[in-house]
């Protein structure tokens, strides 16, 4: 069995630092109840989200258990956003390649991120392309953190000054967040080649939405064949380039991974290409514990767990060369 697992851990910054605990004791809590979580789940991959100072992750990783492999292989983005936080990936698996996705997908034109400016041709956090496992049959991982639903305004404010403001700035965060999902999405077409069939694509992530969202349908590539769905059972020509998300496989009393004011969503989220579909074997969602949060992320400098529940995937150990073998469960 195979473990890929998904989680956005929350502002890990070491202690002192801006957006980060304000004491030593708070943060060495922080890093033992990640640590223990992750341990729980005993990954084989796992892709993070809001990882502060590289210091930061260092430190989680020398709390972890070791893999089978013997070592943790550390893939960390070199593109944070303006508040230093970035994705990163952690294998148990030999790493054969790595890059950073960080420009916007072509032909898409600068987007507008607020009130001035000429608009953005990046995206706010990059995302990463890892290439893991054997050599003759690697996974692909991307994983991305795309632009939040929680609004902040200028001067570092996180409320409007009306309501004007607030609409602009939500249409503004919408753009980016499109712009993204496109950006990811075209990505992995790079990587599926329109052979999706054979090529093995694990997309994880904090898309910051739901599943029903218009950007997350965006990283579905063609339309139909969803899980749950009753075209899911009939090949087409769309396999070739499709992601299945596998939401639908997370028990319906675990399908969130954040609470907002008391409302449950599900904005982490793990697709896959047609190659693994056949291989799933279970999805979950952690949220033992999960609290509930606002607007304003402040409030939470004094945590010691993650706003997020991690999200899991399990997949059988077996890779058919034939795509036949590889066909929906």
């Amino acid at each position: 069995m195979v473990t890929i697992a998904t989680w956005n851990v929350e502002n890990l910054f070491r202690a002192g630092v801006v957006g980060g605990p304000q004491t030593v004791e708070t943060y060495e809590r922080k890093l033992a109840a990640l640590a223990a979580t992750i341990d729980q789940i005993a990954p084989d991959v796992l892709a993070l989200q809001e990882i502060g100072d590289p210091a930061a992750l260092d430190d989680l990783v020398a709390r972890l258990a070791p893999p089978p492999g013997g070592s943790w292989a550390v893939v960390l983005s070199a593109f944070p956003d303006e508040r230093g936080i970035r994705v990163a990936v952690l294998s148990g698996l030999p790493v054969r390649a790595s890059g950073d996705v960080v420009d916007l997908a072509a032909r898409l034109r600068p987007v507008q991120e607020d009130d001035r400016g000429p608009g953005a041709t990046r995206m706010g956090r990059g995302a990463l392309r890892v290439q893991i496992g054997a050599e003759d049959q690697p996974f692909h991982i991307l994983t991305c953190h795309l632009k939040s639903k929680l609004l902040s305004y200028p001067d570092g404010r996180f409320a409007p000054r009306n309501e004007d403001e607030r609409a602009r700035y939500a249409a503004y965060a919408l753009y980016r967040r499109a712009a993204e999902a496109t950006t990811v999405r075209t990505e992995a077409n790079a990587v599926l080649e329109g052979d999706g069939q054979r090529r093995r694509l694990v997309v994880l992530g904090d898309l910051n939405d739901t599943e029903q969202a218009a950007t997350t349908q965006t990283l579905l590539g063609p339309g139909g064949s969803e899980i749950g769905t009753a075209g899911f059972d009939v090949p087409d020509q769309g396999d070739a380039w499709r992601l299945w998300n596998l939401a639908g496989l997370i028990p319906e009393e675990r399908r969130y991974s954040r609470v907002y004011r008391g409302r449950r969503e599900l904005i982490d989220h793990a697709l896959i290409s047609h190659a693994l579909l056949g291989d799933v074997a279970g999805a979950d969602s952690l949220v033992e514990g999960l609290p509930s949060v606002t607007d304003d992320p402040r409030a939470r400098r004094a945590a010691t767990g993650s706003d997020h529940a991690p999200v899991v995937v399990q997949l059988q150990d077996r890779y058919p060369s034939d795509p036949g073998q590889g066909s929906r469960p």
